[in-house]
């Protein structure tokens, strides 16, 4: 089996088996691919069922020159993951990791805005064009949902059910969840689904979806991040921002004022608690309000 069969027939598996998204497996194919080139350019002729863990271990110490700890234990476990598929198809008896140890790292808190900056950042958007109610649209959505910038992008108009007060979004694995929306949301979304989505003419293929640029097609990525990267010099805030720093933003401020982690947990679409826990260690004053307010002998 060459690398290449190996690597296409794990893509297959990623996205059939485990409904990854399209990104999913372009990171973890990355993450292939530069162990593929490393073999390239030392001229090293092996098989992905053969390969030792005395070469992964050179690779990986090769990487670690010019790569951040956390990006080298990233790439160790996507590598590690590809070689437990090989296992799991009887292609490998043993995992050529296995005693590879992934550089330590702290828990990274995520990056926040205050309310006052969310609001600077949405006010300097230009209502006078028609690309600013979809843009003020957007980024309430982000952060009064805590909806990934893909979940967002792909947001679709049937997935409004606003009678009922809830959007549908579609996470990571294709796995769907309803997330609650407010009166205030609703409005900007209506306003721009009304105002100016009605007057674009929608591709063929994106007739339902919420959000569209210009020639009728969804948003990128890279076209939501420039969008928020230019708000936020404009409101002169020095912070690295980034649609993700939105949907931190939502959750810190719900935990904040009150709101229970199992609740934004569901809403952020975290598999594990233990995911959303790292909010608690933003505002440590939230444990104390805890037990306060909730502790019998106060």
């Amino acid at each position: 089996m060459t690398w290449k069969e190996a690597l296409t027939d794990y893509q297959y598996f990623l996205k059939i088996e485990r409904g990854l998204s399209s990104n999913s497996i372009s990171a973890y194919s990355q993450d292939i691919n530069k162990l593929i080139h490393f073999l390239a350019d030392h001229e090293i002729v092996i098989s992905p069922l053969q390969i030792d863990g005395n070469i992964i271990e050179r690779f990986v110490y090769s990487s670690a020159k010019v790569m951040a700890p956390r990006s080298q234990a990233r790439m160790i476990s996507g590598i590690r993951n590809f070689f437990d598929y090989l296992i799991f198809e009887d292609l490998r008896k043993e995992n050529p990791t296995d005693l590879l140890e992934s550089p330590k790292i702290g828990r990274k808190l995520p990056d926040t805005l205050s309310e006052t900056e969310i609001n600077e950042i949405i006010s300097g958007i230009d209502l006078s064009k028609p690309e600013g109610e979809r843009n003020r649209a957007m980024l309430e959505t982000l952060y009064s949902c805590g909806l990934r910038v893909s979940e967002m992008i792909e947001l679709r108009i049937s997935d409004l059910f606003f009678e009922e007060g809830f959007i549908k979004v579609i996470g990571k694995g294709n796995k769907q969840r309803f997330v609650p929306i407010n009166a205030y949301m609703i409005k900007l979304i209506e306003t721009y689904k009304n105002l100016i989505r009605s007057g674009i003419k929608a591709q063929k293929g994106f007739e339902d979806t919420l959000f569209l640029n210009r020639r009728g097609k969804q948003l990128s990525r890279n076209m939501v991040f420039m969008i928020l990267k230019e708000l936020t010099q404009k409101a002169g805030i020095s912070k690295t921002v980034s649609p993700h720093t939105f949907r931190h933003s939502f959750a810190t401020h719900l935990l904040e004022n009150g709101a229970d982690l199992r609740a934004i947990q569901q809403m952020l679409g975290h598999e594990s608690i233990t995911t959303t826990e790292i909010y608690m260690h933003l505002d440590k004053s939230h444990l104390k309000h805890v037990v306060e307010k909730f502790h019998p002998r106060k």
